[in-house]
């Protein structure tokens, strides 16, 4: 079964479906609670409303697709022929904050577990404007607020790059004298390199699937990177995909070049 199953007419709906979430998102973010997980994590209403209509949402349009949500534990099917990877919202904790950098995000893996597709919407974030619409559909080309997306020159040398907001115990920053930038999103952290025009890399701590997928498949689709510290690609294994565990280090991503020098600039401490 090939990308053909994931047809243009379907993925229109489901894009759809998450630009509203979105948008629904924005509309009752002044009204949340913020609630907690076992883990300590910060939860609210909306995320579980938003995972459970999006999951419905897919089982109905591509009902042979395995779906990995954040907020719902579903079975998996390794002979699936593609999985979703939701994040009903990243970066609940900001969000429920008031603040504006979070993002609904749906990665799409193929058989082989490689992302090839991405969902991405920031209501209250984006390109020199509000709301930051992210498409790539398996196959096709890259579509940045519904336009085709070019992409900048000049990535090699990380000048300004952008880290998770508790990685900086956990680097050696003796090195390095560019500029540091903290979202609060994930995925908004590790699509920077590549949607804004001067920042070229990001360096992440140790993160879950959903945190990761939706833009590391922007990333590949225009030939940046995503790599532990020992330069080995970060690969959606059973670890991360059915036990729900993290990936097994931070991640650095961007042109190889770039990380090349961030791993010599801003390399892990040796306690890391």
């Amino acid at each position: 079964m090939n990308k053909n199953y994931l047809s243009k007419e379907k993925l229109d709906i489901l894009f759809e479906k998450i630009v509203q979430c979105a948008r629904f998102a924005k509309e009752t973010q002044s009204q949340i609670i913020r609630e907690y997980k076992t883990d300590g994590s910060v939860l609210t209403k909306t995320d579980i409303e938003i995972s459970n209509i999006i999951i419905k949402t897919i089982n109905k349009l591509f009902p042979l697709c395995n779906v990995i949500s954040e907020e719902s534990l579903t079975k998996f099917n390794k002979e699936a022929p593609f999985t979703f990877i939701l994040d009903p919202i990243d970066c609940t904790d900001v969000y429920s904050q008031g603040l504006n950098s979070y993002a609904i995000a749906l990665g799409i893996l193929d058989q082989n577990r490689i992302p090839v597709g991405s969902m991405i919407v920031a209501p209250r974030f984006g390109i020199a404007r509000e709301e930051l619409q992210v498409r790539l559909d398996p196959g096709d080309e890259l579509l940045i607020d519904n336009a085709p997306f070019i992409t900048y020159k000049n990535k090699d040398v990380p000048h300004q790059i952008t880290i998770s907001s508790k990685l900086q115990k956990k680097l050696d920053f003796s090195l390095y004298n560019g500029k540091v930038r903290t979202f609060g999103s994930t995925i908004l952290q590790i699509l920077s390199p590549l949607i804004f025009s001067n920042m070229e890399g990001c360096i992440n701590q140790r993160a879950y699937a959903w945190d990761i997928a939706a833009s590391h498949a922007v990333l590949l689709k225009m030939d940046l990177n995503v790599v532990y510290p020992n330069k080995e690609p970060l690969l959606y294994d059973d670890d991360l995909l059915i036990e729900r565990k993290t990936c097994k280090d931070i991640i650095y991503c961007g042109s190889t070049k770039c990380i090349e020098t961030l791993l010599k600039v801003l390399p892990p401490k040796n306690n890391n």
